[in-house]
């Protein structure tokens, strides 16, 4: 399964981000909306882990987006 994690936070994503590999799975990283909706638009995730205040573009427009293209499950993060 692949992972995409979309997170501002250098420190927590690179944390979900080991943790998903020991866990055998395969996760990518992007630090803001528009690289998070470019990947994603990608076709290639399984899942996506979403945080709802990104630079750039905010967590909902971007599940907005993804929305209009893929039916793709996606977790939303919030502080």
């Amino acid at each position: 399964m692949r992972i995409l994690i979309v997170e501002d936070e250098k420190r927590l994503a690179g944390t979900l981000q080991e943790l998903l590999h020991r866990q055998g799975y395969t996760a990518d990283v992007c630090y803001d909306g528009i690289s998070g909706l470019d990947n994603a638009r990608s076709d290639i995730y399984d899942l996506l882990v979403l945080d709802a205040m990104l630079p750039g573009m905010d967590g909902y427009q971007v599940c907005r987006e993804i929305r209009h293209d893929s039916d793709v499950p996606i977790i939303m993060l919030s502080a």
